[in-house]
């Protein structure tokens, strides 16, 4: 037995060989369709990220970091780089549905893989809550530019924010769902249109803001000293989530062992070239104070420098479409993590089932868009940021673990992509979550280890004893 093997059946470490062996179908046979190629993952990672964190996350980044903001953003990258590192190895060599549960499952045991899947949860699921509460802000924008008039505020947010109930943001997880249900293909398809559109109406922005762009507006540079850049960094951070849902594709790539790496790095380079531009186009335009703790901020910069609502018209429309894309690419990384789940046994069996007429999920699918569309309908944006932020870095944590006893334990599983520097690449990524946790705030973390308990519970109570793996042991 390995050492780091831990002893005894409760810890129930699945084969890599099974996690693939048993991907592909649900019980009845019922498959997914490898359709995706290259341009079309890279294009749903993008439509993974790029949305709320950057039209509307933006402004509480800037009220930490100020014009330092730009150095948030390369330290959330760094962040991102290592770990997307070992999200490349793992899902270039164990392909499957599952993400970092499924890795998790084959290095660390089932007892943590149903946690990191209980955070996948927290990270896909409610953080389509907070993008859908964006879209709704950025449609009241548009409204406003087109016609001069907003959704009453009774209709258009939660009592947290002086509503009633936030229709538009239950619409838009209700349309993402039903494209969805009818095919890989025509999600893909769309994601893809949806994801040129909004990169180029952020190199709009760009363009627009540096004509008005001056030096003076960005000092002083640092004016919150380290703390503010770290902080702004934690919640920067939340512009990049997404992009390990593209490992979630991975019974759905043509050719996933290449093209899965590739698209990590190149949607992480892409989207941080993105973010530092817009950021710095922003603040030396205006000042970071006009950025500042604004709503649909980027629409307000361009109405300013040009004089005009055409221009903001026109960004908010880019932004209703990528944050649209946003809620339809993670609500499918949620799907495909519980369809693995359940494939293990470790949730109820109606999460596996595949459609045979559209090969997709259709009742886990629809039961994923009811239940966080409430959270969407009563939640505010801020509620939920740094909630799900430290369960996406507490994640990443177990990922950069898990590449390192993969490599100890299962040497013959391999891909095409090798992390360079092994062991250290995987350790800093460890390090840098860990610092992006702490800059989180106690009040979060207290949040984060009730959210845990309540995960372990639901283990102890009904994963563990309803495990397939744990029928085949006998534990």
């Amino acid at each position: 037995m390995s050492p780091l093997r831990p002893p005894g059946p409760p810890y129930r470490v699945k084969d890599p060989h099974q996690l693939i062996a048993e991907s592909g179908a649900d019980l009845e046979g019922h498959g997914l369709k490898r359709t995706m190629g290259l341009f079309q993952l890279v294009c749903f990672g993008v439509g993974a990220v790029v949305g709320t964190g950057i039209f509307v996350g933006l402004s509480d980044s800037v009220a930490e970091a100020g014009p330092a903001v730009v150095l948030s953003f390369v330290l959330a990258a760094v962040t991102c780089i290592f770990t997307a590192f070992s999200f490349a190895e793992l899902g270039s060599a164990i392909p499957v549905s599952g993400s970092s549960y499924s890795f998790a499952y084959a290095t660390l045991g089932e007892r943590v893989a149903f946690l990191v899947g209980w955070c996948l949860l927290l990270e896909y699921g409610v953080s389509v809550s907070a993008v859908a509460v964006g879209w709704s802000q950025y449609v009241n924008e548009l409204l406003d530019s087109l016609f001069g008039r907003q959704l009453p505020a009774v209709l258009s947010a939660g009592p947290g924010d002086g509503g009633v109930i936030n229709l538009p943001a239950v619409i838009v997880v209700m349309m993402a769902a039903a494209l969805l249900v009818r095919g890989i293909r025509e999600s893909a398809g769309a994601t893809a249109a949806m994801a040129v559109l909004k990169i180029t109406v952020l190199v709009m922005f760009c363009a627009i803001a540096f004509t008005a762009f001056e030096h003076g507006n960005l000092t002083p540079f640092a004016a919150h000293g380290a703390g503010g850049v770290t902080a702004g960094a934690s919640l920067a951070f939340f512009s990049y989530i997404g992009f390990d849902a593209i490992t979630t594709a991975g019974e759905e790539v043509k050719n996933p062992r290449r093209d899965i790496p590739a698209a990590i790095m190149i949607c992480i380079g892409l989207v941080t070239l993105l973010y530092c531009a817009v950021a710095l186009a922003a603040i030396g335009a205006l000042g970071p104070d006009a950025v500042s703790d604004k709503p649909a901020a980027l629409s307000l910069i361009v109405d300013r420098v040009t004089g005009s609502t055409v221009g903001g018209g026109i960004i908010a429309f880019g932004a209703i479409v990528a944050i649209a894309s946003v809620v339809l690419a993670v609500m499918y990384g949620q799907t495909r993590v519980l369809m693995s789940m359940s494939r293990d046994g470790l949730v109820p069996r109606v999460f596996e089932r595949v459609s045979p007429r559209t090969s997709t999920p259709v009742a886990n699918t629809w039961i994923v868009a009811t239940v966080f569309a409430v959270p969407a309908a009563f939640s505010s944006l801020d509620v939920v940021v740094n909630l799900t932020t430290i369960g996406t870095l507490a994640t990443m944590v177990a990922v950069n673990i898990a590449v390192i006893v993969l490599r100890r334990r299962n040497p013959e599983v391999r891909g095409a992509f090798r992390i360079p520097l092994h062991p250290v690449g995987p350790l800093l990524g460890v390090g840098f979550c860990v610092y992006l946790m702490y800059g989180t705030g106690w009040t979060t973390w207290a949040q984060f280890a009730v959210f845990l308990a309540a995960g372990a519970v639901l283990y102890a109570c009904y994963g563990r004893s309803r495990s397939r793996l744990a029928g085949r042991t006998g534990a």
